[in-house]
């Protein structure tokens, strides 16, 4: 029973977005609000996991820092450039190839971390 109510719950919303005016405006709205947040929540982690690792950054040396910030810089241009670069052929083996080297470049950084740390 809480089922079936569940999912006319779920068409019920999207009877309104689909057919209220300005329903499809709203609901762009709200999934960039969500967007953003889930963005912020990122941010806020990656804040935190820097201050409390700190010391073990530095003392991955300047190779180690330069490929973990690269392979972390990668991704975050990989993910943000997603619906660009997965239009062509040549985009999607770039976008490929630039996600298996950032990959590779924080599995070197895990494996020297976990070899000296």
């Amino acid at each position: 029973m809480a089922v079936a109510r569940n999912v006319l719950i779920i068409l019920a919303l999207a009877a309104i977005v689909r057919f209220a005016p300005g329903g499809g405006d709203t609901a762009a709205l709200v999934n960039a609000i969500l967007f953003t947040l889930l963005n912020v929540v990122f941010v806020y982690f990656g804040v935190r996991f820097y201050r409390e690792r700190r010391v073990d950054i530095y003392g991955l040396g300047d190779r180690g820092r330069l490929l973990l910030y690269g392979g972390l810089a990668a991704i975050v241009l990989a993910l943000a450039a997603t619906g660009r670069w997965l239009d062509s052929g040549a985009g999607t083996l770039v976008w490929i190839a630039l996600l298996v080297g950032a990959i590779a470049a924080l599995v070197t950084v895990f494996r020297q971390y976990r070899e000296y740390g």
